[in-house]
């Protein structure tokens, strides 16, 4: 069948348990309880191409909107639908199940743990709002997503963090190793002052965790001392710049030349750096 016919739903073809065919994509609904926030623009982008040049190969999952007939709402397959849209479809392959309210966001949140991993703060927003409205416990949540209870408990220990911290966990210059370890410090400043050590020097979550037992215990001179690059100068300079643009930079004078080098997690937040830079991301 053409993806380009305008299909019914009346010409939907039965299946034990579903019905499947080709839906016009303007009929569909986008899951309001997606708990993806950020696509990778450049995977998403590669979808598209393959999406124009060999159609969609694996159906999306939807569900009939009780409250709009012949409405759909999806609940798998948010990037194939995100895709074909972007390639110009007017349709997409469909497999059209019974899906209670109580169920839509696991299966969203279990088919992007299976396949593209959510980053560690949407995965742990994807985890409390499970607990919040459907009022199960951490350990039934357990069972039924398959994931252990201190996995889920410590993913959401990290909505905790400050705002400025879980900013650089989900540009992904901070890791959720160092996040967790963050969480052990008692004073939300001084897990944001260590967060910005972090991502500028480059600090270990080994060292990382060492820091915070001294932190707690009061003594900041050793965790300066122990945290402190071999030029001091360069290591002040890659921590401010770190901390205006957010993520981690790192600064190297050798006899001749230098160099200077800055991360960053993806084309968007190459383009957030840039802008801080004043320069337009379409012009390089």
């Amino acid at each position: 069948m053409d993806a380009t016919d305008d299909v019914g739903e009346d010409e939907l073809v039965p299946v034990p348990g579903t019905t499947f065919g080709e839906i016009d994509l303007d009929l569909i609904r986008p899951n309001p309880r997606q708990p993806r926030d950020v696509f990778d623009e450049d995977a998403l982008d590669e979808l598209v191409t393959s999406i124009r040049e060999i159609g969609v190969l694996q159906p999306v999952v939807v569900r009939r909107r009780p409250d709009l007939p012949g409405h759909y709402e999806l609940i798998m397959g948010e990037r194939r639908y995100r895709a074909s849209k972007e390639a110009g479809r007017t349709t997409i392959p469909a497999i059209v199940r019974a899906t209670a309210d109580d169920d839509l966001l696991r299966d969203a949140l279990l088919e992007n743990l299976h396949r593209v991993d959510l980053n560690p703060l949407e995965e742990a927003a994807a985890y409390a709002q499970l607990l919040e409205d459907f009022n199960c416990t951490q350990e039934e949540l357990s069972e039924r997503i398959g994931r252990s209870r201190p996995q889920i408990s410590n993913t959401i220990r990290l909505l905790k963090l400050p705002a400025m911290v879980q900013r650089r966990v989900a540009a992904g210059v901070l890791s959720s190793g160092h996040a967790r370890a963050l969480l052990g410090l008692n004073d939300g400043a001084d897990m944001e002052q260590l967060a910005q050590r972090v991502v500028a020097e480059g600090l270990s979550v080994r060292a990382t965790e060492e820091a915070v037992i001294l932190l707690n215990r009061g003594d900041r001179i050793a965790v300066s001392r122990g945290t402190r690059e071999a030029d001091p100068e360069l290591a002040e300079l890659a921590r401010n710049l770190g901390d205006r643009l957010e993520t981690r930079v790192n600064v190297v004078m050798g006899k001749r030349k230098g160099k200077l080098s800055v991360e960053f997690a993806n084309g968007e937040d190459l383009a957030r750096i840039l802008s801080l830079l004043g320069l337009d991301a379409s012009e390089q």
